[in-house]
């Protein structure tokens, strides 16, 4: 795939998009944007402060009253043409995403691209169907029902490990129920949530209905989640940071959304299709560089199947091809920073301690030396208890573990305090049928891991968050619920007033 674009010319007056407009940030700090692969430079630009949050939020405001006066069906018929200018971009928005994140360019191509392109039709059809409880006479002397009104202004924080579909889940379902949105993304990966806002633009959404403002958490993030005239906030990040997000939020008694951490088990019982769990395993755990919060972490194994398992896992990760990110025969790119990377080795490094590093556990030398790569990982036998199995470490590292009954499965498996998603690997329909009811997890896949649909929900439970991203549960939630009640008696003394005065007409 060819350059389509200079992100140094896409984005020469500033990646900061408000008002329809792109304008540099006025913090007074300039941030670099690293190729991962490289380590090189590809862009510099001011940073978004407190006075850009507040234009981009005045901006939200203005447009508001009249994109929440459009009907369904126009908004609907704006984000059918939003889907379709996506999709005359996909190119440049693959290139832009690989440049940015060092993903595999196929996995940008078949993955992130389509999914949001896939997210934007979806809202587009969901604009038009939003349901309440149908009109009646509840209490005999009244006709109730209920509408769906939009909330205002939503200010949201995305992540850096897909930006342009976390932009997307952000910014779809609150603008298909007529709100605004101010979308702060990190910093270390603005380009496609630019992208994104520029491509409404065209496709003709009104200025001011999507907003992006690139800063750093403490400037612009918590002044974004602080402001008055926000109204929802919606953050997708690290569990210590939703905590901030949410002490924040609650102080102005903002509606929050939280999608946070996980730690995915991956349970695989001892009449599983072995080939099968052991190729999900892999794929499970080396997504987008282990860079997923629903990511296969934690593998429990019973005991018949482990030392196959392991062994066949450890042959089948040293096949990984890591590269460079263009080459589309590459597999595995790098992490999303050299600080990151390190991290990561820093849990294995810890682990050897305590546990079995089976293959990986380094940084490779040659050409990628100066790329923020690491090996696939694979790590055997450690405690339970243990820093690697406990923590998201947020890598190409998996952890295995042995376990006997399917009752210390399935126990093991809910040990941490994550629960956003699991995976249960076994050709018996009542194992897999009470692995469905007993892990707590919002999502729980059966003999695969990681496949998501814009149809169904995406969201957990306990420390992974609350609230839901897709689907038109998401949809609801940037909706406020109205009870209005008619009288059909035309009575001026109702009996109910006696209880406040006088006496029973």
């Amino acid at each position: 795939m060819g350059n389509r674009f200079q992100v140094r010319d896409r984005f020469a007056d500033g990646a900061q998009f408000i008002g329809g407009t792109l304008r540099p940030g006025t913090s007074g700090r300039t941030h670099a944007v690293v190729n991962p692969a490289t380590g090189e430079e590809i862009y510099a630009y001011e940073l978004a402060g407190p006075a850009d949050v507040d234009a981009a939020v005045a901006a939200a405001r203005a447009a508001f009253p009249g994109w929440a006066g459009t009907t369904p069906g126009e908004r609907s018929d704006a984000l059918h043409r939003f889907a379709a200018v996506l999709t005359g971009q996909a190119d440049d928005f693959a290139y832009a995403e690989s440049l940015q994140c060092g993903k595999p360019i196929k996995l940008s191509t078949e993955f992130d691209v389509p999914g949001t392109v896939d997210n934007t039709a979806f809202f587009a059809g969901a604009a038009r169907h939003l349901e309440g409880v149908s009109a009646g006479e509840y209490s005999g002397d009244h006709t109730s029902y209920v509408r769906r009104e939009p909330l205002g202004v939503i200010g949201s924080i995305a992540p850096w490990n897909y930006p342009l579909q976390m932009a997307a889940w952000k910014i779809l379902p609150a603008i298909a129920a007529g709100n605004t949105i101010v979308l702060k993304p990190a910093e270390i990966t603005p380009f496609t949530s630019l992208m994104f806002a520029q491509a409404a633009q065209l496709a003709g959404l009104p200025d001011g209905v999507i907003n992006i403002v690139t800063g750093a958490g403490p400037d612009a993030g918590e002044h974004l989640v602080g402001h008055p005239d926000v109204v929802m906030t919606s953050f997708t990040g690290s569990t210590p940071v939703g905590k901030r997000v949410a002490e924040i939020a609650t102080a102005t008694v903002k509606r929050l959304h939280l999608e946070l951490g996980g730690k995915a088990p991956f349970l695989v019982f001892d009449d599983a299709d072995l080939e099968a769990a052991v190729h999900g395993a892999v794929a499970g755990s080396l997504i987008n560089s282990g860079q997923d919060c629903t990511a296969a972490t934690r593998a429990y194994v019973q005991r018949p199947l482990y030392d196959a398992f392991v062994s066949a896992v450890a042959v089948l990760m040293e096949t990984v091809r890591l590269g460079d990110p263009f080459d589309p025969a590459t597999d595995l790119g790098p992490l999303i920073s050299h600080t990151h990377r390190d991290r990561v080795a820093g849990f294995v490094d810890r682990a050897r301690g305590y546990a079995r590093v089976v293959t990986g556990g380094e940084a490779p030398g040659g050409g990628l030396k100066d790329g923020a790569y690491y090996r696939p990982t694979l790590v055997a036998d450690a405690p339970q208890d243990s820093e690697i199995v406990q923590s998201e470490i947020f890598g190409p590292v998996l952890v295995v573990l042995p376990f006997d009954s399917d009752d210390e499965g399935i126990r093991l498996a809910n040990d941490t305090p994550y629960g956003l998603a699991a995976s249960a690997w076994s050709r018996d329909v009542y194992r897999t049928g009470r692995a469905t009811r007993e892990l707590r997890a919002g999502c729980v896949w059966i003999n695969d891991h990681i496949p998501i649909i814009s149809e169904m929900p995406h969201g957990g439970y306990r420390a992974s968050g609350f609230g839901k991203d897709m689907s038109m549960y998401s949809f609801e939630e940037y909706t406020q619920v109205k009870h209005v009640m008619y009288d059909n008696t035309a009575v001026a003394r109702k009996d109910w007033h006696r209880t406040i005065f006088g006496d029973r007409p």
